[in-house]
């Protein structure tokens, strides 16, 4: 097995197709997401459902072009019924689920564990957060069991109404002599021509609406549905093999039409916790609150839901 980053490791590609107008990015994640995952002992459906969203936010999440955050942030009536994954420019990406375990066990006995299953009904939240001194803005779009690709697609078609594609896919490794490893890849391309009239979609499908209802027959652009139709011919494999490097996939894809790709962006695993913001959180509980989280040890503990990580601290050292 090769140890090229560009194959193995955790980074962005970004790419541009210019003879059919569109721009992209293909992402890998190796080390960074087994390291997320790994730390919670998640069951093998929740880490897939985990690795999904931690792909998606990283592909969204890069395109910002200033110092901020994406979060993604999914919640619904599913055994998993929330997954929040961050990612903080330029490069440092966090995440973690609640799950209960005893039910995504029957749903993974049920051969039903798929990410929309676990999730299940509600809605998934992206919010781009520019720090204390600017605006928040929040995209939300309903869940109904679905997964996270067709999430995104509908996400993009109703609120950045830019045409969008998208392909995830998470795969656990197994080995005899080492230790389990989580990959995730995930490719996405967006339709951007000079001419907002290209940018037409149709609008979704009716559903149950009656027969005499107009459906809407705007004719997509050729060029985006020749770069719609080369994205859905990946597969799984080929976003997650540990020897094949986005640039390959991407010559596989584009070769014919011209392909340029730009200089990759590093992922890493790194949480935002530290025992001085802890701290400040605790000092904002009023005196009462914080007695009442003494452990038997006369100490609070608080363990950050994302890394796991442990902080203790003595009633004492909030006594100014």
């Amino acid at each position: 097995m090769t140890s090229d980053p560009a194959v193995s490791g955790d980074r962005i590609l970004p790419f541009s197709v210019e003879p059919l107008d569109v721009r992209g990015r293909v992402i890998t994640l190796g080390p960074a997401l087994d390291e997320m995952l790994t730390k919670h002992g998640y069951p093998a459906s929740v880490s897939r459902a985990v690795g999904e969203a931690a792909a998606l936010t990283a592909l969204m999440g890069a395109s910002l072009k200033f110092e901020g955050r994406f979060q993604l942030q999914a919640r619904g009536d599913g055994p998993a019924g929330m997954i929040v994954v961050d990612f903080e420019t330029p490069d440092r990406m966090r995440a973690y689920a609640r799950f209960d375990a005893e039910a995504v066990a029957h749903y993974e006995r049920e051969g039903r564990a798929t990410p929309g299953d676990l999730v299940g009904r509600g809605h998934l939240a992206f919010t781009i957060d520019q720090g204390s001194e600017q605006s928040r803005y929040q995209g939300v779009v309903a869940l109904e069991g679905q997964g996270f690709e067709a999430a995104a697609h509908e996400y993009f078609l109703r609120s950045e109404q830019i045409p969008t594609r998208v392909r995830l896919a998470v795969a656990e490794s197994i080995a005899h002599d080492a230790p389990n490893r989580w990959r995730a890849g995930g490719v996405m391309v967006q339709f951007l021509p000079s001419s907002p009239e290209r940018q037409r979609q149709r609008d979704l499908d009716p559903g149950d609406a009656p027969s005499s209802h107009a459906r809407d027959e705007t004719p997509e652009d050729d060029a985006w549905v020749e770069a719609r139709s080369l994205i859905e011919t990946v597969e799984d494999h080929e976003l997650i093999d540990p020897t094949l490097s986005s640039e390959r996939l991407l010559y596989r894809l584009f070769h014919e039409r011209g392909v340029r790709v730009f200089p990759p962006q590093s992922v890493r695993h790194q949480c935002r916790c530290s025992r001085a913001r802890v701290f400040d959180m605790l000092r904002n509980f009023s005196g009462e609150e914080r007695r009442q989280m003494i452990a038997d040890d006369g100490q609070m503990i608080v363990t950050c839901e994302f890394c796991s990580a442990r902080y203790r601290f003595a009633p004492e050292d909030f006594a100014a």
